[in-house]
């Protein structure tokens, strides 16, 4: 598997958790942890568990996050 940069997301409303991780440099199942702890941001829809992208963007101070222009 490669992996997932900044620039693979960055366009996408959400990413799904072990993506997420895959950009904080992290794995799996740390990845799940970390979102039951609220370290990473994350919404319920149905059954999935998904990341903001803007909110993970504001998470690593990238620009281009919620508060950017």
């Amino acid at each position: 598997m490669s992996a997932v940069t900044i620039a693979d997301i960055a366009d996408l409303p959400t990413v799904d958790v072990p993506t997420a991780g895959q950009v904080l440099g992290i794995g799996r199942d740390a990845s799940y942890a970390a979102a039951a702890r609220g370290e990473i941001p994350t919404l319920r829809l149905g059954r999935s568990l998904r990341v903001p992208v803007p909110k993970l963007l504001e998470l690593l101070g990238v620009p281009g996050g919620p508060d950017a222009a």
